[in-house]
């Protein structure tokens, strides 16, 4: 009788995330992406591998639809890549929830890593979970909590090992092109 139970309310989670990701299509169309039936069935599938995966329960709705919304006006997301890059980001979400210990909002992290995905990463996934979401989960569990006043805007600067902007250079090359 529990397992009738569970079946049914796992069928009609399934259905309701199913018809949400429905009417995300109707706003992600207009950045050329959408996801079939089929796709939008494996993305929950995949989902309850990362969530079993990651040792994670959710009550209520999922994060997918968070996914969707944050990450649908990509300019690294095509309609090629769109259910691997949804697969992937939802996977690396549940990952990071883990890994910062869940000192974060499901929206500071997934801010985090989608500005980190466009400005730091160019869409590289590899980088944004082995790199910057790396530093950022290790800064957190050592207490940093700058990311609570800014909603995960503009944290990975101060955790970057990497020199991306050098000023000298920079005026070297202007005074090359304009005065020379």
């Amino acid at each position: 009788m529990e397992k009738q139970i569970f079946e049914l309310l796992t069928e009609k989670r399934q259905k309701d995330e199913l018809a949400l990701l429905d009417a995300y299509n109707q706003k992600t169309e207009k950045f050329g992406l959408t996801l079939t039936e089929q796709e939008a069935k494996e993305l929950i599938v995949r989902r309850n591998e990362s969530l079993k995966k990651y040792g994670r329960v959710e009550f209520g709705r999922g994060i997918l639809d968070k996914i969707v919304y944050n990450f649908c006006d990509s300019q690294y997301v095509s309609q090629d890549n769109y259910l691997a890059v949804l697969t992937r980001l939802q996977d690396i979400f549940y990952h990071f929830k883990n890994e910062s210990q869940d000192k974060m909002t499901d929206d500071e992290l997934l801010t985090f890593m989608r500005q980190q995905f466009e400005s730091v990463c160019f869409g590289d996934l590899d980088y944004l979970e082995d790199t910057c979401l790396e530093r950022f989960a290790k800064a957190v569990r050592e207490g940093y909590q700058g990311f609570t006043e800014s909603g995960g805007f503009d944290e990975y600067e101060a955790l970057s090992e990497e020199k991306r902007w050098d000023d000298e250079l920079y005026q070297s090359v202007l005074r090359e092109l304009f005065w020379e």
